[in-house]
């Protein structure tokens, strides 16, 4: 695959999750897919997928802000803020993630963040609830 079509992948990808096309996301990724988080256990094939299923059923949104984007054959690499919402709740951080993409679809999703960049946003978040009633 291309460069230039891993990368789109990646991006429609993401962007079907923010508009909460779980199942069109769904459809870009590998059944075996490998989705990793920082310092977190990785989960693979159909729980990767009933995590996404279960964030939609959850009402937790999902919000992505693109910095860069770089791809070099099945690879891409994404410098981007994640938002993630619940009811009024919002949170937003910045992700690194890298994507390898085979066969047009997504077989590995590994992102890193920082883990204190996302509780202090988190607080905030909250800090804005709290305030907001």
């Amino acid at each position: 695959m291309t460069p230039e079509g891993s990368e789109q992948i990646v991006r429609v990808f993401l962007e079907r999750l923010a508009a909460a096309d779980v199942d069109g996301a769904l459809e870009l990724l590998d059944p075996e897919v490998v989705w990793k988080n920082t310092a977190m256990p990785a989960f693979r094939g159909e729980r990767a997928r009933g995590m996404l299923r279960d964030m939609k059923q959850r009402g937790i949104g999902f919000g992505v802000q693109w910095h860069h984007v770089a791809a070099n054959g099945d690879v891409v690499l994404t410098d981007r803020t994640d938002v993630i919402k619940a009811g009024s709740w919002e949170t937003s951080f910045r992700v690194r993630g890298t994507f390898e993409v085979r066969d047009g679809r997504i077989v590995l999703w590994d992102d890193s963040f920082s883990w204190l960049e996302l509780l202090e946003s988190g607080v905030v978040g909250l800090g804005r609830v709290l305030t907001s009633r």
